[in-house]
């Protein structure tokens, strides 16, 4: 598994216990979680939880969502990256799924796109993966246009438990032709 992923404004790394503050942060946020079916956690106990599930991921599948970390602040601001989804979603199993979600105040910053950008470069260089899906509420325009942006298309929209959603994918030579 990797250790880190760099851009120009943000460094990539796996998610600490440490990082529960923050992550406490960005996850008991109603607005965060609008388009996530509206279940923000409520204690820091939830969040040990949910980053000692995503450490699970990363021993298990050799991937998962990790910490994004503004370069200039050395603060934690959200998270990306991809997860094996080895349940059924949308008739697909055992595919990566393209993730992010951000703290509030650094939405429309592109630091969404900069992340995602480092991880499809990853998913199909050094992974030499074929293909990454993406999903997004259909009501969520911001993230609709961040996966447009980064040259997802649209495949169709699907019921995913019981929210109309939206599903994306790229390939290999798709994120070619947008670099």
């Amino acid at each position: 598994m990797i250790s880190t992923l760099e851009t120009e404004r943000l460094i990539l790394r796996e998610i600490l216990p440490a990082d529960k503050a923050e992550m406490f942060e960005l996850d008991s946020d109603p607005e965060v979680h609008k388009y996530l079916g509206n279940m923000p956690v409520k204690d820091v106990e939830q969040v040990r939880e949910v980053i000692q599930f995503i450490r699970q991921q990363y021993l298990h599948n050799q991937i998962g969502r990790f910490a994004i970390i503004e370069k200039s602040s050395n603060k934690f601001i959200g998270w990306c990256g991809l997860k094996l989804f080895k349940e059924p979603v949308n008739n697909h199993t055992d595919f990566y799924d393209l993730g992010y979600r951000l703290i509030k105040k650094y939405w429309g910053q592109g630091y969404a796109t900069e992340a995602s950008k480092a991880w499809l470069a990853h998913a199909f260089k050094t992974m030499n993966l074929n293909e990454v899906y993406a999903m997004t509420d259909s009501r969520n325009t911001n993230s609709n246009k961040v996966l447009e942006k980064l040259g997802f298309k649209f495949v169709e929209k699907f019921d995913f438990f019981g929210d109309k959603s939206d599903w994306y994918k790229i390939t290999k030579e798709d994120f070619e032709k947008i670099k």
